[in-house]
């Protein structure tokens, strides 16, 4: 039932309906280490071939472990909820011949479709387990899509294991509805934001944690805590595009088949590029041109790669004018450091970085040209963008929130981005 993959066999080639993607922010187009099988920067979601969705069917109230071993094995897929130590409940699931079923989690094992490990500040996959547990579940979420138009898609908290089970524990945070079926929340939550109009008019919405059969509730008191927060009535759990799902170390940017149509390309983006090159912005110390590197090979410097003094948004070449001998330094969130640097132009003090290109379409809000950059990493993308994301704030530990930039995760400063000022070629 559950694929580990979509090959060939699994999409329908005639139709390839496209529900959506989803992306993982913070890697700027592609994994540091590439992109591979299920493990990857962003994940397309298709129609399959054959249907494999479930949906719930029969409830069991067990009073022993050999009932609830017995029920498990009968190869149906099945959430059991640990009232006590002599009483389980057992949500059968059947068959669903109208929705796919897609799994996101830290397991590599066959039910996961999309693998998705923590994202560290800086665009890094994160550190290794043994130095910095995992805070993404095994089997993390589950989203299941209508096969048929629109084609809606919906989250759900928790996947199905390899025995295709979901197990709440007795300590796990879960309840009896008053309609009397059994819900519950997973350890670090699935958080959920959608925003309002995006992309054209965006407006962020309030973050929500969604429940293991798909309800919306208000945040807990911090993201592990043991009681849920309210029912958020007549809020929904479909994704709409630009929706944000959390998986505590990890956020994932849902943009919709509809969506992705209008968002700008790499092309576009390359096109952008060549544009920006091609008017020969020059460094004001060293009246060299710049330009920016192919967008393949935009996460290594090279020698005419703009900088920019962050303070004020003067791009130079790289150079050594303006180095503090009191070795003044500015605390930066992501990156520890940053020296302090003082702009030739205009002497406003402060950080000193590369610029990078934005390479991850899906992030944009629009195809407008290449003017800010986020502080205090230096990724470059449009003015709509830019101020879009520096006032998204993505959940950041046990119950705080915080701007990052949607290219490496950096967090961000206040206002998070700066408006660039190329000096034109003076022949």
């Amino acid at each position: 039932m559950n694929s580990p993959k979509q090959d060939e066999d699994d999409v329908s080639v005639k139709d390839p309906v496209k529900y959506g993607e989803l992306v993982i922010l913070g890697y700027n187009g592609s994994l540091p280490s590439g992109d591979r099988g299920r493990r990857k920067s962003r994940f397309a979601l298709y129609r399959r071939a054959k249907a494999n969705g479930v949906k719930p069917s029969t409830v069991h109230i067990l009073n022993t472990p050999q009932d609830s071993k017995a029920v498990n094995s009968r190869g149906q897929h099945s959430i059991s909820f640990t009232l006590s130590r002599n009483q389980t409940v057992v949500v059968e699931y059947c068959h669903d011949n109208n929705t796919d079923m897609f799994q996101i989690g830290r397991s590599t094992e066959s039910p996961i479709d999309f693998v998705v490990t923590d994202t560290s500040g800086g665009g890094k996959e994160g550190e290794d387990p043994s130095v910095a547990p995992s805070t993404i579940s095994r089997f993390a979420c589950r989203v299941v899509c209508e096969r048929n138009p629109p084609y809606t898609a919906r989250i759900y908290a928790a996947g199905f294991d390899s025995s295709k089970n979901i197990f709440l524990g007795e300590k796990a945070t879960k309840w009896k509805n008053p309609d009397g079926h059994m819900d519950g929340l997973t350890t670090n939550g699935v958080l959920v934001m959608h925003p309002e109009g995006f992309p054209e008019d965006s407006k962020q919405g309030l973050w929500r944690e969604i429940s293991v059969c798909g309800d919306v509730y208000a945040l807990r008191e911090t993201r592990s805590g043991p009681s849920r927060g309210k029912l958020a009535e007549g809020e929904s759990s479909a994704l709409r595009d630009g929706s944000l799902v959390d998986l505590c170390g990890a956020t994932l940017l849902w943009r919709t088949g509809e969506g992705l149509l209008r968002a700008p390309t790499l092309r576009h983006l390359e096109a952008l590029r060549q544009e920006l090159n091609a008017a020969r912005p020059q460094c004001p110390v060293g009246l060299s041109t710049l330009a920016f590197p192919s967008l393949p090979r935009s996460h290594s410097l090279e020698e005419r790669q703009p900088w920019v003094y962050l303070a004020c948004g003067h791009v130079h070449g790289r150079h050594d004018w303006g180095q503090r001998s009191d070795g003044e330094v500015e605390q930066g969130e992501g990156d520890g450091s940053l020296s302090r640097r003082e702009c030739p132009l205009c002497r406003s003090l402060g950080p000193y970085v590369p610029l990078w290109l934005g390479c991850e379409p899906a992030v944009y809000v629009d195809a407008g040209a290449p003017t800010h950059a986020f502080v205090p990493c230096g990724h470059v993308c449009s003015e709509r963008t830019a101020k879009y994301w520096a006032e998204t704030p993505l959940p950041h530990g046990t119950h705080a929130f915080r701007p990052v930039c949607p290219f490496c995760s950096a967090a961000l400063s206040s206002p998070g981005w700066a408006r660039l000022i190329f000096q034109g070629p003076i022949d």
